[in-house]
Parts: structure tokens; C-alpha cells; sequence
């Protein structure tokens, strides 16, 4: 009997290097019946074109003044405040994610990488989604470098 593990499917991480990459994923990876978290929306300008091709969209922020000026800018968005290394707050939101979007300032440098790793593990054990795309050029520049080893 086949371990019901066995055929999970895992959550791909798709690194990007920069905003204009970063946005260049939104009409490959989003679709119309996706479910998204975006973390670090900022004033929601890639929020916006999120929420263009999903379903559902909460974009959060952990500045309440960056997220005060998205809510002005973008009515239709809903937009909260979050702190991406406190996952029970974002469980709180009580949705499903089909998709996580991470943009977060200071997630680029090497000396972050350890937190991104971190990060892109408590979210997808957690929530599960299909894909977590975020913007690290450390982790792209990591990912470049890797390789998987198949046993023989």
C-alpha cells in the first residue's frame, strides 16, 4: 500500500531577481480560480495586478501606512497588515492560499538567505500552496547553483 504522502505534490518556489521579474510571473503563475496571499504589497501597484487574475487576493503589509495608502489607491483590494514571520497571523485570515506572492524588502542579501529559507518552509508546510513566488536574488543565485542528487 502506497504511503498517502507518496503522492502529494510539493510547493514549487520560484525566485526572482527584482521587480520587474517578480511581476513577469503574474500571468503565468495566477489564475482565475487561485486564492493568494501577497506579503509586502507595499501601495499595492503589484497587488493590483494580482488581483486582475485571481479569485481572492488579501495583500498585506506590515506598515499600516503602507497599507493605508494602498487601501485608498486600490478600494477593491482587500489589504491587512501582517508580520510574515508570524504565521498564526496569518492563519487567521482563514483562506486556503493557492498561491503566496513575497516581496519584503532585505530578503535579497545573502546574509538573509537562511530567513528566506525559513520562510518559504513555514508557508508551504502551513498552507500548502501550488507556488510561492518571491522576489530573492540570493535565492535565485542559490537555486543557479544547485543540483539534486538522485541515488542510484
Amino acid at each position: 500500500m502506497a504511503n498517502e504522502n507518496q503522492f502529494k505534490l510539493f510547493t514549487k518556489f520560484i525566485a526572482t531577481r527584482g521587480v520587474e521579474e517578480y511581476r513577469q510571473t503574474i500571468p503565468i503563475w495566477v489564475r482565475p480560480e487561485d486564492s493568494i496571499l501577497e506579503i509586502g504589497c507595499e501601495w499595492g501597484t503589484t497587488s493590483n495586478q494580482i488581483w486582475q487574475g485571481c479569485k481572492s487576493l488579501i495583500a498585506t503589509d506590515i506598515s499600516l501606512d503602507c497599507i493605508s495608502v494602498a487601501r485608498i489607491k486600490y478600494p477593491q483590494i482587500r489589504f491587512e497588515t501582517l508580520d510574515a514571520f508570524n504565521i498564526q497571523q496569518a492563519m487567521r485570515f482563514g483562506t486556503n492560499f493557492t498561491k503566496i506572492y513575497i516581496d519584503m524588502s532585505g530578503l535579497s542579501s545573502y546574509r538573509a538567505l537562511l530567513d528566506v529559507i525559513s520562510l518559504l518552509n513555514m508557508y508551504a508546510s502551513v498552507f500548502g500552496p501550488e507556488a510561492i513566488i518571491i522576489k530573492s536574488g540570493s535565492l535565485k543565485q542559490f537555486a543557479r547553483n544547485c543540483s539534486v542528487w538522485k541515488s542510484l
